[in-house]
């Protein structure tokens, strides 16, 4: 099943269930979808799954920020609400590789490169990423080539 559908599918059976908490946040996932559609013309055939995963990360990115500011300012109650719709968001990502197996890849790739010099740094990131998609955090993998490299 397409994500899309999938989506569509959990916000209508969350709704008919009565939890408006995870039936909103899909509606906002939703809308985030339908801007991104407008905004690069492809309102009529839809994103594919890849493009919706690069929204769900920065979704969740947006409300991890967002907690952390909450918190950085003693209002848990809201950090709360932002982490629970992180994990709302979070299970339409494909399963997050652990910091080892990012590490492996990482060390694969700066050995094909014949990466040495930090100068380096965004090409190696930039292939790991390509490798591993939405299934490893970006800033996980900064700093694991960060740190290799230097």
């Amino acid at each position: 099943m397409a994500l899309s559908q999938r989506i569509q599918d959990d916000t209508k059976a969350a709704l008919l269930g009565g939890d408006r908490f995870v039936g909103d946040t899909l509606r906002n996932l939703k809308a985030a979808i339908l801007n991104e559609e407008v905004a690069t013309g492809k309102r009529d055939e839809g994103l594919s799954d890849a493009e919706i995963e690069k929204i769900i990360v920065r979704e969740i990115k947006k409300r991890q920020e967002s907690a952390t500011i909450y918190e950085q300012n003693d209002r848990a109650e809201q950090a709360e609400q932002e982490r629970k719709e992180a994990a709302v968001l979070s299970v339409y990502l494909p399963e997050q590789l652990s910091e080892a197996e990012i590490q492996a890849v990482v060390e694969t790739k700066i050995t094909e490169l014949g990466a040495t010099d930090v100068k380096l740094m965004g090409q190696v990131i930039g292939v790991v990423k390509a490798e591993l998609g939405s299934s490893a955090d970006a800033a996980i993998i900064a700093r694991l080539v960060k740190e290799k490299l230097q």
